[in-house]
C-alpha cells in the first residue's frame, strides 16, 4: 500500500513539475520520496536551485514561509495545513518591537525557527548550526536573542564577552528532556557518545559529548569512528541506523517526539499534489513587501556567515 502511494506521488510530482522538500524529522516513507531532506534552512537554500513550478514542504509552517521568501517566484505548499511550530509562534512581533524601542542599542537576533512576521522586526537570523559564529561576528556586543532561551544560553556560554539578553521561550519538545533522562540512558549504554541539540536544557548540553544542529548530529555520527551513540534530538533521526548499519543508536528520551512534525502523512503529500491547481491545497501566500522585510535578517545572516 505505502509503496503504491509512493509510486503515485513520484508520478504526480513529475507531471506537475513539483519538488518535495522533507525535514529530517519526517516519517521514513516521506523522506524516501523527497527530492531534498535536511534541516529547515538547508531545505530553503536547496530549493532555490530548482527549476520547478511548485514546492511541497513536508515540515511545519515557518519552513514553508522560508522557502517562499527565498524562492518568491515559485508556488509553495505545506503538505499539512495544521503543522505549526509552538516555538515559532511564541513571540509577538509587536512585543519585540516594543522591546527594541526600550533598548534600541541591542541587535535583535532571531532563530530561523520563527514566523515571517517576527522576522520583519529582527536584525539578523541564525540557525542552530551557525548561531555562535553569526553572533560572534556581529559588531555590537549587546544582543537580544529570541525565541529559544536554551539555544541562546548555549551561545552565551561560547561568547562570554557578549551581553546577551534572553527571553523565556523555546522548543517544548527538546526542553522536556532532563539530566536524569540522560543519566538513565547513559547507565544502560555507558560506552555511547551523547549527541544533543542546543535546544535542550543547559544541564543536558553540559553533559553531552557533542552539541550541534540536526544535520551536525547526523554528520558527526556518520563520520565518527565510534560505534554507539545516544541521540538527543527528535526521535526520527535515529533512522541513522539505516545509513550506518554497523553502528548503534539510542534515543536520549522517548519524550523527544515532535507531534507537529508527525502530522504530515504520505496521503497529505499525495492529496496536495492532486490539488495543486484547484485551490484545495494549502498554499503559502506572502506579498513582496512582507517578503522583503522578512528577508533582511536572512540576508544579514548570509552576509555574516560568508
Amino acid at each position: 500500500m505505502i509503496k503504491n502511494i509512493q509510486e503515485e506521488i513520484l508520478k504526480l510530482k513529475k507531471e506537475k513539475n513539483a519538488v518535495i522538500l522533507a525535514h529530517s524529522y519526517q516519517a521514513k516513507e516521506i523522506v524516501e520520496i523527497a527530492d531534498e531532506t535536511g534541516d529547515s534552512y538547508a531545505l530553503s537554500t536547496a530549493a532555490a536551485k530548482y527549476d520547478c513550478d511548485s514546492f511541497i514542504m513536508c515540515g511545519v509552517h515557518f519552513m514553508a514561509e522560508t522557502v517562499k521568501m527565498l524562492s518568491p517566484d515559485k508556488r509553495v505548499f505545506l503538505a499539512n495545513s495544521e503543522a505549526g511550530c509552538p516555538m515559532a509562534e511564541q513571540m509577538d512581533p509587536f512585543i519585540i518591537s516594543q522591546l527594541k524601542e526600550k533598548e534600541p542599542d541591542r541587535t535583535v537576533v532571531a532563530y530561523i525557527n520563527t514566523t515571517a512576521a517576527l522576522k520583519t522586526v529582527c536584525d539578523v537570523c541564525v540557525t542552530s548550526a551557525t548561531a555562535v559564529k553569526i553572533v560572534d561576528r556581529i559588531k555590537n556586543n549587546k544582543i537580544l536573542f529570541i525565541p529559544d532561551c536554551n539555544l541562546g544560553s548555549y551561545v552565551q556560554k561560547q561568547l562570554p564577552d557578549k551581553d546577551i539578553k534572553l527571553l523565556q521561550g523555546g522548543c517544548p519538545v527538546h526542553a522536556s528532556v532532563t539530566l536524569q533522562d540522560l543519566k538513565s540512558v547513559k547507565e544502560k549504554h555507558p560506552e555511547a557518545l551523547v549527541l544533543v541539540h542546543p535546544e535542550c536544557r543547559p544541564e543536558v548540553t553540559d553533559a553531552a559529548d557533542y552539541i550541534g544542529s540536526t544535520s551536525g548530529i547526523m554528520k558527526y555520527a556518520m563520520e565518527s569512528d565510534h560505534k554507539e551513540f545516544i541521540i538527543g534530538t527528535e526521535i526520527s533521526i535515529t533512522d541513522l541506523q539505516y545509513k550506518c548499519p554497523d553502528k548503534e543508536f539510542y534515543n536520549l528520551s522517548k519524550k523527544i517526539l515532535c507531534p507537529n512534525m508527525k502530522l504530515t502523512t504520505l496521503m497529505d503529500v499525495y492529496k496536495t499534489l492532486q490539488n495543486l491547481d484547484n485551490g484545495k491545497a494549502f498554499e503559502i501566500k506572502m506579498d513582496m513587501e512582507e517578503i522583503e522585510k522578512a528577508k533582511v535578517c536572512i540576508n544579514e545572516m548570509i552576509r555574516l556567515g560568508e
